[in-house]
């Protein structure tokens, strides 16, 4: 597919393997999602609060969940919920104040959804092969490098 994207806006194959890493990390290690990322074409980057490094076994680990969703050509829908709804399920500290009153929402299948405004696939299929290029821990803070391969 051709995403025809100024530069300020997210490349959706990148932006939708961004969301399902964030997933990922917080469902093996409870540690929520990224509080800050690096969205790009050819590399990205996610930082989490956390403890240590990941281990190669981790990051293989890792690997493999994010792929395998990707694989399951999994449905990437938008849906709406109020906003009074959605502090009852997620963390609006970083919501600006100007987002309003119903909020948006990205699924992705039944494995992921959080509160987004950005583009995505329509299908995980669209992503192509991810792979987690290098990780770093520092102050505590753990850093995720990653691609994507398109298909």
């Amino acid at each position: 597919m051709d995403y025809n994207l100024n530069p300020k806006e997210y490349y959706p194959p990148m932006h939708t393997a961004e969301h399902i890493l964030n997933g990922t990390i917080d469902k093996i290690f409870g540690c929520g999602r990224a509080f800050s990322a690096h969205i790009e074409k050819k590399k990205s980057k996610c930082d989490y609060h956390f403890d240590r490094n990941l281990t190669p076994e981790e990051i293989q680990t890792i690997n493999e969940k994010v792929n395998s969703v990707i694989i399951a050509n999994m449905p990437v829908k938008e849906e709406f919920i109020n906003r009074n709804e959605a502090e009852k399920v997620f963390n609006l500290a970083r919501l600006p104040d100007e987002a309003g009153e119903i909020l948006r929402t990205i699924k992705i299948g039944d494995y992921d959804k959080c509160l987004c405004s950005g583009p995505h696939v329509e299908s995980t299929k669209e992503i192509g092969a991810f792979k987690i290029i290098s990780s770093n821990f520092e102050n505590g803070v753990l850093r995720i490098r990653f691609k994507i391969n398109e298909q």
